[in-house]
């Protein structure tokens, strides 16, 4: 499988991720935290979206909930 395409956190409005994660099924997203560079993998499965931090796995069951994760951790404005 071919690497994710990769975006930087804020690049993309929550919308346009969104659509992206469900066309291409994840992309990575390049973020800061801590003063260090880190890639989130943002993916759906069909069913369920989920994010992959480097700390932690969390998932959401629908559109509306994935967009305001988004929103919320900063990856789309």
């Amino acid at each position: 499988m071919a690497d994710p395409p990769v975006v930087d956190a804020g690049q993309l409005d929550a919308d346009e991720l969104l659509a992206r994660i469900v066309d291409e099924g994840r992309i990575r997203v390049r973020t800061e935290f801590l003063d260090a560079e880190h890639e989130v993998v943002l993916r759906w499965d069909g069913d369920v979206f989920y994010c992959d931090t480097p700390t932690r796995l969390h998932k959401h069951d629908s559109e509306s909930e994935m967009r305001a994760c988004l929103v919320k951790q900063g990856y789309g404005r």
